[in-house]
C-alpha cells in the first residue's frame, strides 16, 4: 500500500517486522467481581484527524472525549528526540469532559422506543480552538460544539462582607450593614483566569430515516456529511439541519423483494464526490455524486465470487459486511464480515487483494452461533495511518493486528487487559491460490490464536467490537464492556 514515510523506509529493505504491542492506559477499568452496567457499555470510538483527541459513546447516550497530554508535556522536538525518556514515549491520554449526547425517546405515531446508545461519533474540522463533532442514536443526529470558557464572579455586592460568607463560603446573609449603605456600587463582573469546559448542541437533525441509522461519515469538504440506515443514504449540510438529499434509496417498490440492505457507509477521504457503502451480500458499491442526483447505480462494484458447491445456510448471514474503512490516501478499502477481514483495491474490482481469516475456526460451531445470536455480532475494523496494517476485534476480549506489506506475515493476537503479552501469539501465514492472474489473495491467521485452540475456551459473552487506530502512530484504543483500553507498538 501507499503509505507515509513509513512506507517508504521499508520499501527497500523487505516487509517490515512485527510490532511488540504494550499496554498503554485503560479508563473505567472493572475490578474483580464488579457488573457492569448496561448504560456504561462503549459503544463508539473515534479518534480526531491530529490524533490529539479521542472521542467514546457508550449504550447510556453519553459522550467522553479524552485530551492527548504526552506531546504537550514533551513538545516534542528534535532535541527531545535524542533524549532516551523520549524515545520510549507512549502517546497517553486523560480525561477531559463529557456529555449528555442523546436521551431515551418514544415515536408515538410508530409505538417505537428509541433507545440512547450512541451509534457512531464522527470528528468534524476545529475551529478557533473549539472542538466539534456529530454523533448519532437510531433515529437522531446531532452537531456539537465543545469549548473553553472563563468562569465569571459577580464581585463588589452591597451587602455585609461579615454576614455575606457563612462557614460554607456560601453568600448567605444579604442583609444591609447597620446605618444603611453610605453608597450603592454596581456589582463588577470579574473574569477569573479558571476555565470549564462547555459542551453546547449546535443542532439536531432529525425526522430524516425510517429505519436505524448505522453510520455518518464527514466528507473532505469539511461541510457536508451522509448518514445511511438499511435501505437509504442522506446527504446533509453541517449547516442546515431541516433538509437533507436522500442520494441513495435501495427499497424496493413491494419490500417482499428486499434481498439486501446498506450495512455501512463511508465518504472518500480525498475526494468528496466520492463514497462507498457495503451490503448485508457481502458486497461494496463505489459510487460518484457527480453522476446523478439519485446514485441508482454505482461506479464500481467490489464482491468477491462464491465458491461453487460451498454454499450452506450460513453463507449470507457470515457475508455481511458489518464496517468499511478507506485507506488514508483513498486508494484500498478495508472491509470486515463475519469471518474475515478483506482489502479491496478501489482500481481492481475482479476481488480483494488480500484476505485475513479472523473466525475460520469457528466455521464448525456456526449453529451454536446462530442460537445464540452471536453470529449477528457487527465487528468493525481499522487501518493504521500509513497503511501497513489493520486490525479487528473477536470473542474474549481479543484483538487481531495483520500486516498487509507484500511479504509480511505479521498476525498477532493480543487480550484487553493490563497484561497484553500474555495472550499474544504470531501466526503464521497460511497462503492460499490465487482467484485470477492478476490477483494476489493472501489468507493469514486461519489457525486458532495461541490458548483458544479449542473454540470452546472462548468466552462469547466478552467481544470487542469497538476499535480505532491513531492516524499517525502505532496506537490502538478499544473498547472491552465499559472500559477504554489503550496499546501502542
Amino acid at each position: 500500500m501507499n503509505g507515509g514515510d513509513d512506507a517508504a523506509v521499508t520499501a527497500g529493505s523487505g516487509p517490515p517486522t512485527s510490532l511488540e504491542w504494550r499496554f498503554s492506559q485503560v479508563f473505567g477499568e472493572r475490578t474483580a467481581g464488579e457488573e457492569v452496567q448496561e448504560v456504561d457499555i462503549i459503544s463508539a470510538i473515534e479518534f480526531d484527524k491530529s490524533g490529539d483527541h479521542l472521542a467514546t459513546g457508550d449504550r447510556g447516550g453519553r459522550v467522553v472525549l479524552f485530551e492527548r497530554t504526552d506531546t504537550k508535556d514533551h513538545g516534542g522536538t528534535r532535541r527531545d528526540l535524542e533524549r532516551a525518556d523520549y524515545a520510549i514515549r507512549h502517546p497517553e491520554f486523560r480525561y477531559k469532559t463529557e456529555f449528555q449526547s442523546h436521551e431515551p425517546e418514544f415515536d408515538y405515531l410508530k409505538s417505537l422506543e428509541i433507545e440512547e446508545k450512541i451509534n457512531k461519533i464522527r470528528w468534524c474540522q476545529p475551529t478557533n480552538g473549539s472542538l466539534f463533532l456529530i454523533s448519532t442514536n437510531d433515529k437522531t443526529i446531532k452537531f456539537w460544539k465543545v469549548q473553553e470558557k472563563k468562569i465569571k464572579k459577580v464581585c463588589d455586592m452591597n451587602v455585609d462582607p461579615s454576614k455575606a460568607v457563612g462557614n460554607d463560603g456560601a453568600h448567605n446573609d444579604f442583609s444591609f450593614p447597620p446605618g444603611g449603605i453610605p453608597s450603592l456600587r454596581l456589582p463588577v463582573v470579574v473574569t477569573s483566569q479558571e476555565t470549564s469546559l462547555v459542551a453546547r448542541c449546535r443542532r439536531v437533525y432529525a425526522h430524516a430515516h425510517d429505519y436505524h441509522i448505522n453510520s455518518i461519515s464527514n466528507s473532505s469538504d469539511g461541510e457536508t456529511f451522509i448518514s445511511a440506515d438499511d435501505l437509504r443514504i442522506n446527504l446533509w449540510h453541517l449547516e442546515i439541519s431541516n433538509q437533507s438529499f436522500n442520494i441513495v434509496d435501495v427499497k424496493p417498490a413491494n419490500m417482499e423483494d428486499l434481498t439486501e440492505v446498506i450495512t455501512s457507509a463511508e465518504f472518500h477521504p480525498i475526494h468528496c464526490n466520492m463514497l462507498a457503502y457495503s451490503s448485508s451480500k457481502g458486497s461494496i458499491r463505489l459510487i460518484d455524486l457527480r453522476q446523478s442526483a439519485l446514485c441508482d447505480t454505482h461506479s464500481k462494484l467490489f464482491e468477491e465470487p462464491e465458491v461453487p458447491g460451498s454454499r450452506s445456510f450460513f453463507t449470507e448471514i457470515i457475508a455481511s459486511i458489518s464496517d468499511i474503512k478507506f485507506s488514508r490516501d483513498g486508494r484500498y478499502i478495508l472491509s470486515r464480515d463475519y469471518m474475515t477481514l478483506k482489502l479491496w483495491d478501489i482500481n481492481m474490482d475482479s476481488g480483494p487483494v488480500a484476505t485475513y481469516q479472523v473466525h475460520e475456526h469457528l466455521r464448525p460451531k456456526l449453529c451454536d452461533l446462530y442460537e445464540n445470536d452471536s453470529i449477528f455480532d457487527k465487528f468493525e475494523c481499522c487501518l493504521s495511518g500509513e497503511g501497513l496494517r489493520v486490525a479487528t476485534g473477536s470473542y474474549s476480549n481479543l484483538f487481531r493486528v495483520f500486516g498487509v506489506a507484500p511479504g509480511s506475515t505479521e498476525a498477532t493476537t493480543l487480550e484487553a487487559s493490563k497484561n497484553p503479552m500474555r495472550r499474544q501469539v504470531q501466526t503464521p501465514s497460511r497462503p492460499s491460490r490465487s482467484l485470477s492472474s492478476i490477483t494476489r489473495v493472501v489468507r493469514r491467521g486461519s489457525e486458532s490464536p495461541g490458548s483458544d485452540s479449542n473454540s470452546n475456551s472462548l468466552d462469547f459473552t466478552t467481544k470487542l467490537l469497538h476499535l480505532a487506530w491513531h492516524p499517525t502512530e502505532n496506537s490502538i484504543a478499544c473498547a472491552a464492556a465499559n472500559s477504554l483500553y489503550m496499546y501502542y507498538a
